[in-house]
């Protein structure tokens, strides 16, 4: 069974020791170029592609500032 959480707010999301699935959901055409630095950097390369990151602060930074073009779930 997998649990979703969604974080939709930074106060949400904090570093931890766990795994975060994080799928991108939306385009990154007409996004800043900052966001989409971001995203490429978080491992994501398309619409619906899945990466499996480590909760630490710097990934948790990234998603905070790009929340609105990614899904994020706790890894099983």
């Amino acid at each position: 069974m997998r649990v979703t959480v969604n974080y939709t707010t930074a106060k949400n999301l904090v570093p931890g020791d766990r795994k975060l699935e994080i799928t991108q959901k939306k385009s990154t055409i007409g996004a800043t170029p900052k966001h989409r630095d971001t995203v490429r950097s978080l491992g994501l390369k398309r619409i619906g592609h899945t990466v499996v990151r480590d909760a630490d602060a710097v990934t948790v930074g990234m998603l905070n500032s790009v929340k609105h073009l990614v899904n994020v779930e706790e890894a099983k």
